[in-house]
């Protein structure tokens, strides 16, 4: 084989490697997204998994790299034919939640048994084929890994423009099944190939070994993975958990190591540190402007999608391209790659893992761009000569500064949260409860708050304290109709997402109250902090575990009105909006019972996706939107009522705020198998 076909191998094999290695992550997150609740938290932990599989990658990559060229080939092809049967890449169902035990094994287990391998074939492909292409021609293989991160890239940008609107779960899984065999036999290609290759003298240079600082590399590695984590939990906690939000963050992270490695025009030192050092204040800055640390710092989708990951690209650059001025010689690639992979491991468990063990909040974003202010001045001090006579003067300065910045990222962070009863995190988010004693009609407030959205509030004036609030006020659409409905006697009601306990407040002697609870934290919250449940007159029930597994676990409860009120994000969660969930919802309905199903989001029209699933069911859906009232605690709302109750429309309290749903010109109804967010952005 020639030498520019030789190349071309290398390259395409390296670049579809790439390409299916983080396809495969927004692919099967989005599949086993709805067994754990649709909480940000799991795209979190498939980082985790993906990083630590990354770094066990390199590591064999390393290690065949020290054994004789037979036995790198017999070894990896071993290990890629073992990786086909663990095809095609479909999660078993065994590994969906039962209860309320904790999701993280579960995920990771799921992850490992189920593209463990060939993510593993995948991870080590760059390194490994790198060096191999070393060996037979002794060029320089750098290039090489600016090509594998663009396949990256491209395999991540076009996920959920390509694949996810136009191809169903199982469509996903064959194409992707089908392209890992076409890489495997690729790899197989180039290893029969070069099994007689001799090595020609090694043209690389080895100037750059000296400038190969391990632990500094690691930093280097670690902090943009943490930042990527951080500022991608920052935007899933407060939007929606849905692939794009993934996407965004980490095809940056990519393009900053296409830039940084592809040659050394992109990072110049003198300019991309100062952006870096300006992008620290930016990112405290949007963080501050909300005085609640469980909030965003943005309260515009726009603003939020520039601001973050803009500032984070910066950081990304800096980092990427003070890696790359340190890699060594190609004689030590794989230990660099290794070094790497292992910095992002130590980033990824920071955020996935140790943060939630011992916060009680999303501090997160704050203490990363705190170790960033940090770690500028610690890769300074390494790049500038120790005879520079502005060396003591430029880094004395330098780390005030950064002193400086960590003081009020510390300050704003304690304001932030020192206002708070309680403060809970676990893997469904950060949860916030305290006292709003701004002057209003009904006096002071208590307020549960998770990420953005408030989950209830109540007075605490003892004569307000049975008061119904924010989105469930007897103004909003769930309002309405229960007010509706309670003249036709005791009413069983069913509640997908407890939050503070709102809606116990209609309950009445006689009646019968279901709540499921994904959350555990929140029904504590919910019995200890607010009396919504404790002071209802009604019976009442509690599911903990995930809503969509509890009610397919129950025989048909007959309910007369069934609210859906389950948020992750701004949103609710995706599987709780499918052709499966609604026939389930109807098998709990009495005949002519009533779905309501909560829609408030800025970013999403949902009204259009429940409107179609009632249609499919022979059922009118009508929409009830409440603009809220400040001063007695209503917040505005949307509501989507479901019925085939004849009349029910036309009820008195119902007749002049029911409205039609404007609806979506060929959208397809959302199933367990396939859904499109981007046909319903406002």
């Amino acid at each position: 084989m020639n030498s520019s076909s030789s190349r071309s191998l290398f390259g395409g094999t390296i670049f579809l490697g790439a390409f299916l290695l983080f396809q495969v992550q927004p692919l099967i997150a989005k599949q086993i997204l709805p067994w754990f609740g649709g909480t940000a938290a799991v795209w979190t932990v498939c980082m985790l998994f993906f990083q630590v599989a990354l770094l066990a990658g390199y590591a064999w990559a390393h290690w065949l790299s020290k054994q004789s060229k037979t036995s790198q080939l017999v070894m990896h092809l071993a290990l890629l034919a073992l990786s086909l049967a663990a095809l095609p890449i479909a999660p078993a169902e065994i590994w969906k939640l039962r209860g309320a035990e904790d999701p993280v094994p579960r995920i990771l287990g799921l992850l490992a048994s189920t593209i463990g391998l060939p993510y593993l074939g995948l991870a080590s492909a760059s390194p490994l084929l790198q060096s191999w292409f070393v060996r037979v021609s002794g060029g320089t293989p750098w290039r090489f890994f600016a090509l594998s991160n663009a396949g990256s890239l491209l395999g991540l940008i076009t996920y959920p423009v390509l694949i996810e609107p136009w191809l169903t779960n199982r469509q996903q899984v064959w194409l992707w099944t089908a392209t890992y065999a076409l890489f495997v036999l690729l790899t197989a290609a180039i290893a029969w190939n070069t099994r007689n290759a001799e090595a020609p003298p090694a043209t690389s240079p080895a100037t750059q070994a000296a400038a190969f600082n391990r632990p500094l590399c690691v930093a280097l590695a670690a902090l943009p993975t943490a930042l990527l984590l951080a500022v991608t939990s920052h935007l899933t906690e407060n939007i929606a958990a849905i692939p794009f939000l993934w996407v965004l963050p980490l095809a940056l992270y990519l393009l900053s190591f296409i830039l940084c490695f592809e040659s050394g025009r992109w990072y110049r030192r003198w300019f991309w540190m100062p952006l870096a050092a300006l992008a620290l204040p930016v990112i405290a800055f949007a963080i501050a402007q909300n005085p609640r640390i469980s909030e965003p710092g943005t309260g515009d989708l726009r603003t939020a999608l520039i601001v973050f990951p803009a500032a984070a690209f910066a950081l990304f650059m800096t980092c990427h391209g003070e890696l790359a001025a340190r890699r060594p010689a190609a004689s030590g690639l794989t230990s660099f790659y290794l070094t790497l992979a292992g910095g992002g491991a130590l980033g990824g468990g920071l955020i996935a893992i140790l943060a939630p063990a011992v916060s009680n909040g999303l501090y997160d974003l704050p203490v990363t761009v705190t170790l960033a202010a940090g770690l500028l001045v610690w890769t300074l001090w390494s790049a500038i000569p120790s005879k520079t006579e502005t060396r003591l003067a430029l880094l004395t300065l330098a780390a005030g500064l950064a002193a400086g910045f960590c003081y009020v990222v510390a300050r704003d962070t304690w304001h932030a949260v020192s206002f708070a009863r309680v403060l809970v995190r676990n893997f469904y988010g950060a949860l916030i409860v305290y006292d709003d004693r701004s002057p209003g009609d009904l006096g002071p407030v208590r307020v549960l708050r998770h990420g953005a959205i408030e989950h209830g509030a109540q007075f605490q004036r003892e004569q307000n304290q049975n008061l119904p609030t924010t989105y469930y006020s007897h103004n909003s659409g769930v309002g309405l109709a229960l007010d509706s409905l309670m003249p036709q006697g005791p009413l069983r009601v069913g509640v997908v997402g407890l939050g503070a306990g709102t809606l116990f407040a209609y309950g009445r002697k006689g009646d019968r109250y279901s709540a499921y609870e994904i959350n555990p934290a929140m029904l504590n919250l919910a019995a200890s902090q607010f009396t919504f449940m404790s002071e209802s007159p009604a019976a009442r029930e509690i599911a903990l575990g995930d809503a969509r597994l509890s009610l397919e676990r129950q025989t048909p409860r007959n309910f007369d009105l069934l609210a859906l009120d389950a948020f992750s994000g701004d949103a609710i969660p995706v599987h709780l909006l499918t052709r499966e969930a609604f026939a389930l919802y109807w098998r709990h309905l009495k005949p002519h019972g009533v779905l309501a199903v909560h829609v408030s989001n800025k970013y999403l029209s949902l009204a259009p996706i429940v409107d179609l699933a009632a249609r499919e069911a022979g059922k009118d859906a009508r929409l009830f939107t409440f603009d809220g009232i400040a001063r007695s605690a209503e917040s505005s709302s949307d509501w989507v009522l479901v019925t085939s109750q004849p009349g029910f429309f036309q009820l008195p309290l119902l007749r002049e705020s029911a409205r039609p749903i404007t609806r979506i010109p060929d959208l397809k109804p959302w199933t367990d198998d396939y859904s499109n967010l981007f046909r319903i952005l406002r």
